[in-house]
């Protein structure tokens, strides 16, 4: 029905700083987001149906028994010739998707770095720091796809990674996002205005925040807060700031910095410490780094909270966790299966956070619904292709009980 279909690429909010599509360039993204719906709908439903129907029976014939483990209905389904082609059609969208935003933005290379070097050279939004490391586990794949990943220039200097992903994210989550791809950190406001509608914090850390899609929406909800944007890649930074700055915010700065040493700001700094689906892209001995940090330069009573996919758990199905296991192999996210098998409740307990204080809470994203309607998911699960996440979270104790209160 036409209440399904995505809204057309042309439907995206335009901004300074993104890349200018051509009639053509707009018709290859209209194409990917309708086919990444379709996958994702019509098409992904038959998974479960050739699982039902073909695989588990056969299983059951082998083996004897049902199967015990995520892995091992992977390894039945890959031999699915549903499931197979499926899964192919997946990857090459994604990685059409990824070479349709270079053109576009290779295209216009010389006007993009310019634009944004006068952005951020007048905003003063950006601070980069050349000493800055990029982890091995974000340097070992080319992560989502895109060619060199988030953090690699085409020339010193320039901004195409970041440039790139904001053009392309829109067909990639086939417009659940809105118009400035930004319905998940306009999910987060949305569930901190409910949670705590009086609350105004002074210093707002958001970690892995790539070109700011997250947290640009959160400097707006709290104009007289100081948001501090940061991730390793410069890159993706230099657009970023370069889009904020384009957008008229000014309460924001993107800062080159890894979130295992924030020892640049000092104990209890922030009153808020967040990420958005970016837990999954850190290496097991990193996350729990990254974690003890943020408890660290997290103040007393303040919020730390983290939007990722459901962990996996005995309550969740196993075909369930081997669908949503589809990106540890097949998108280029290398930690993402085994991350989502911990108990993150304990890891973060582990890091300083007490159980007794975490919370878990359901977000969706929030975007204009007369012209960017929810993933049609029909009230059934579709394995993390709807942008509906989980929140892990804790309002960190407070050192006096009476402050608390």
């Amino acid at each position: 029905m036409a209440s399904d279909l995505p809204p057309a690429y042309t439907a995206l909010t335009r901004h300074e700083m993104m890349p200018r599509t051509r009639h053509d360039e707009a018709a290859r993204f209209n194409f990917l987001t309708h086919f990444n719906r379709y996958l994702s709908g019509t098409v992904g439903k038959g998974n479960k149906l050739a699982y039902e129907n073909r695989v588990l029976p056969q299983f059951r014939a082998e083996h004897g028994r049902d199967p015990e483990h995520r892995y091992e209905i992977r390894d039945a389904m890959n031999k699915d010739d549903w499931h197979r082609v499926w899964s192919a059609l997946k990857r090459n969208s994604m990685e059409m998707r990824q070479h349709f935003g270079r053109q576009v933005v290779l295209r216009q290379l010389d006007e993009l770095d310019a634009m944004a070097r006068q952005y951020n050279e007048q905003s003063g939004m950006l601070e980069l720091d050349p000493s800055v490391e990029q982890p091995h586990y974000q340097t070992a794949v080319d992560i989502h796809c895109q060619p060199g990943g988030y953090h690699t220039e085409e020339r010193p200097g320039d901004v195409t990674v970041g440039a790139n992903y904001d053009v392309g994210l829109f067909a990639t989550t086939g417009g659940a996002l809105g118009g400035l791809n930004d319905g998940g950190g306009q999910a987060v406001v949305e569930w901190v205005k409910k949670e705590r509608p009086d609350w105004q914090p002074r210093r707002i850390l958001d970690i892995g925040a790539t070109v700011g899609h997250n947290a640009v929406p959160i400097a707006q909800a709290f104009p007289d807060t100081e948001v501090i944007a940061i991730d390793t890649a410069a890159a993706s930074l230099r657009y970023g700031a370069a889009r904020a700055a384009a957008m008229g915010v000014r309460n924001i700065t993107f800062v080159q910095a890894s979130g295992e040493d924030l020892s640049r700001w000092a104990d209890g700094y922030f009153d808020w410490v967040q990420t958005t689906m970016f837990l999954h892209e850190l290496s097991s001995k990193a996350m729990p780094r990254l974690l003890a940090e943020a408890n660290r330069v997290l103040a007393p009573g303040g919020l730390i909270f983290h939007i990722e996919q459901p962990q996996y758990s005995e309550e969740m199905p196993l075909f369930e966790q081997f669908m949503r296991d589809w990106d540890a192999f097949n998108n280029n996210e290398p930690f993402w299966s085994a991350m989502h098998g911990q108990d993150l409740k304990q890891v973060m307990a582990d890091a300083g956070f007490p159980r007794e204080s975490q919370f878990t809470a359901g977000v969706r994203a929030v975007v204009d619904p007369e012209i960017f309607p929810p993933s049609p998911d029909d009230g059934e699960e579709d394995f993390g292709r709807a942008a509906i996440w989980n929140a892990y979270g804790a309002w960190k104790p407070a050192a006096d009980p009476a402050a608390a209160a």
